[in-house]
């Protein structure tokens, strides 16, 4: 048995380890693994005469350990929290870790909002997080006076290179997407509100009768529109298919990023480990790092992406620091291909499973551009076409492509947020807004909330048959920190949409089961999918 002197040691040690731990949250792996190590040891060597050093050493170590972890859970299990008083899963208050495997099966948003379904709006999914679907508190948290990005974003930060570098620090605070500064994303933000205007869009084309993976044609045509609008193309997956295996990269990169974004603090140590997606996180870089020195080499033809996110209209323009604008090339490959194929993809199957609302648009799209006549490109004419919107929007309401994962803090050093009169975030607490979860709420969207409908979006305000709250619509974010290729992604699926329905006859595949679809579809931050297969026939007259 240990000695009263050192099991009271031990506990004091681990007691101030937890203090240190508590206050300033450590992520340095070397740090972290000195607080693991070297207490315990220095206990144990006061005591190695009276038990020996294996005795003194087991003990001790066994001591610190027990007595660390239980004061962490007794602290955030305990009224003392200042999360105490909302509910939630005790795993989810224990350690952000039960989310993380939550999120690792790619269900998070049904789990989510599973929670909600059970504890009400406010929800505690982590030991300082919360899940809030309160439409009426989502202006103090996404909105201009909102809050900025929480810890989240750190730990989609998953690169080894330069991560710590004075040029990778100063790019991190520029990167549009991860930046926690209210002010620099404002600053950053101004220069892709130039660069996301009206582009010219890729036909997709097809002259045969064909059974093809709609999904992945979305995705091909996704991914090489972004080739050509961020980098004046080179991509032509839709000409040659995925034979260097980009899609793959891309999609397998992702899934890394949406764990440790669960736990920031783990960033440290992944270089000591093989993980799953690492080596596809990597690679992605690697590819956006590519396509980046290709793009500076050739200078610019035309005004694409780049042309702007280099700021090449100053004549004084200094050069971008390479993390800055390797992390802006991954930003416009995943966020402009990921999302918008994922997008496309919805929009058909719900088509395709509901036929009265397919010839019904199809109509619309036939009287506004008959078949024979000008191709469906104006894109004033397109945007007026009341159906087709109500169709993506609904679509966009079922299933938003970042379904879960929007999250916001308080700034740090700045206190608590104030939400509401009775509502306070303490700093150190991070929120969550689910859109998945607040698209389908009956107080928001009704009835049928669970339903494709598009007429819920082509309802009169005064008609009492629908419930449709457009500020709890949020597939796009809202605020300052909004999706800021919302026009171009809805310029894109309105003309690639009109563009298929008037050229092809669509129908499931023989076979094919509908219920698999949203069983595929895996939370990875932004929504993966699976395969859609469909019999094309070519349209006459």
């Amino acid at each position: 048995m240990p000695s009263p002197s050192l099991t009271a040691t031990a506990l004091l040690a681990s007691f101030a380890s937890y203090l240190f731990l508590k206050r300033y949250e450590p992520t340095d792996p070397l740090l972290l693994a000195g607080l693991l190590i070297v207490p315990p040891l220095i206990v144990a060597s006061l005591q190695v005469e009276l038990l020996g050093v294996v005795g003194s050493t087991s003990h001790s170590y066994s001591l610190y350990y027990f007595g660390l972890l239980s004061w962490i859970v007794t602290y955030r299990v305990s009224p003392l929290h200042p999360l105490s008083k909302y509910p939630g899963p005790t795993a989810c208050k224990l350690s952000k870790l039960w989310l993380t495997f939550v999120g690792s099966r790619g269900k998070l948003h049904l789990y989510v909002k599973e929670l909600h379904d059970k504890h009400g709006p406010v929800i505690r999914i982590g030991p300082n997080e919360l899940s809030i679907t309160d439409v009426s508190l989502l202006p103090s948290i996404l909105g201009s006076n909102g809050m900025p990005k929480g810890p989240l974003w750190d730990g989609r930060l998953i690169s080894r290179s330069d991560r710590k570098s004075a040029a990778a620090k100063e790019a991190a605070r520029g990167d549009l997407i991860n930046t926690r500064d209210l002010n620099v994303h404002a600053k950053s933000r101004k220069t892709w509100d130039t660069a996301f205007i009206p582009a010219a869009i890729k036909r997709i084309q097809g002259d045969t009768d064909a059974t093809v993976d709609l999904s992945q044609w979305f995705s091909f045509f996704s991914f090489d529109f972004m080739g050509d609008l961020a980098f004046g193309g080179g991509f032509e997956l839709m000409r040659d298919g995925d034979s260097d295996g980009l899609w793959h990269m891309m999609e397998r990169g992702l899934y890394l990023p949406a764990l440790t974004q669960q736990v920031p603090w783990c960033l440290g140590f992944l270089p000591y480990f093989s993980m799953a997606g690492k080596k596809e996180s990597d690679a992605l870089r690697k590819f956006a790092l590519d396509q980046a020195k290709r793009r500076l080499q050739e200078g610019s033809i035309h005004n694409d992406l780049f042309y702007y996110l280099m700021d090449a209209k100053r004549l004084d323009a200094k050069p971008q620091p390479l993390p800055l604008v390797i992390s802006n090339a991954t930003l416009a490959i995943v966020a402009g291909s990921d999302t918008s194929a994922t997008v496309l993809s919805n929009t058909f199957f719900f088509l395709l499973s509901h036929p009265e609302s397919y010839h019904r648009l199809q109509s619309e799209i036939d009287e506004a551009f008959p078949p024979g006549d000008k191709d469906p490109t104006d894109t004033a004419l397109l945007s007026n076409l009341p159906y087709l919107t109500a169709v993506i929007k609904e679509s966009l309401r079922l299933l938003p492509p970042v379904a879960t994962s929007l999250q916001r803090a308080p700034t740090v050093g700045t206190g608590s947020k104030v939400l509401s009169e009775s509502f306070v975030i303490p700093e150190g607490t991070s929120v969550i807004v689910p859109p998945y979860t607040i698209h389908r709420d009956p107080r928001n969207f009704s009835p049928s909330p669970d339903k494709y409908i598009p007429d819920r979006w082509l309802a009169k305000d005064n008609d009492s048959e629908f419930v449709t709250n457009d500020d709890a619509f949020i597939p796009f974010s809202t605020g300052p920190a909004n999706c800021v290729g919302k026009n171009l992604a809805m310029l894109e699926i309105r003309m690639v949409v009109a563009h298929i329905m008037r050229a092809f006859e669509l129908q499931f595949s023989d076979g094919y089961d509908t219920q698999r679809w949203e069983e595929d579809l895996k939370d990875y931050f932004v929504m993966q999918k699976g395969s859609l297969p469909v019999n094309l026939t070519r349209r006459t007259g």
